[in-house]
C-alpha cells in the first residue's frame, strides 16, 4: 500500500528543498563568490527556502496526522524503532533548523526578506555575541539533519530496495 499523493508530493518537495538549501549552504560556507551582490542573493534564496520549511513541515505533519501512512512491513523491533527515531530527528530538524537559522541572520543584523519581496519581522535584532553561537548551532544541526538524511536514504534504497525487497521504497515512488 502506497502513501497518499499528496503525501509523496511533500516528501518529494522536501528532498529537493533541502538538497537546494544544503547545497547553497554549503556553497555560501566553503566556496563563496566574490561578488559580494551574488553572495547575498545566494544567503537569500537559502533563507528564504529554508524559512518555508517551516509551513511545508507543519502541512506534512498535518497530512500525516489526518492521513495516517499505510501500515510499516513487519520489521525486528529494534529497527522499528530505529525508524521511528529517525523520522522523528528529520522532522525536528526540520523545524527548527529554519528557527535556528532565522535567528542567526538576525542576530548578524541582516534582515530576512522572503525572495527579495516579502519582509520577515526581526524578533531579537543584531546581537553579536549571540550571532556566532546560533550559526555554529545552525551548522551542527545541518551535519546532524545531512547524516540522517543518509542514514534514511540509505535504509530505503539499500536495506529496503536492494537487499529485502520488501515494497517499502515503492510506497513513497
Amino acid at each position: 500500500m502506497r502513501y497518499t499523493l499528496t503525501a509523496r508530493w511533500l516528501h518529494w518537495l522536501t528532498v529537493a528543498a533541502v538538497l537546494v538549501i544544503g547545497t547553497l549552504g554549503l556553497w555560501i560556507g566553503w566556496a563563496p563568490p566574490d561578488d559580494e551582490a551574488f553572495k547575498l542573493r545566494l544567503y537569500n534564496i537559502h533563507e528564504s527556502i529554508g524559512i518555508l520549511m517551516l509551513p511545508l513541515t507543519a502541512f506534512r505533519l498535518f497530512w500525516r496526522w489526518t492521513h495516517p501512512p499505510p501500515p510499516a512491513v513487519p520489521q525486528p523491533a529494534p529497527l522499528q524503532a530505529a525508524a521511528w527515531a529517525s523520522h522523528a530527528l528529520l522532522y525536528l530538524m526540520l523545524l527548527t533548523m529554519p528557527v535556528v537559522g532565522f535567528l542567526a541572520t538576525n542576530a548578524w543584523g541582516f534582515p530576512l526578506r522572503i525572495f527579495g519581496l516579502v519582509p520577515v519581522p526581526s524578533p531579537i535584532g543584531r546581537d553579536e555575541a549571540l550571532a556566532p553561537v546560533l550559526t555554529s548551532l545552525h551548522g551542527w544541526m545541518a551535519l546532524v539533519l545531512g547524516l540522517v538524511v543518509l542514514i534514511h536514504a540509505s535504509a530505503a534504497l539499500v536495506w529496503h530496495g536492494a537487499i529485502r525487497r520488501d515494497g517499502t521504497l515503492r510506497r513513497m515512488l
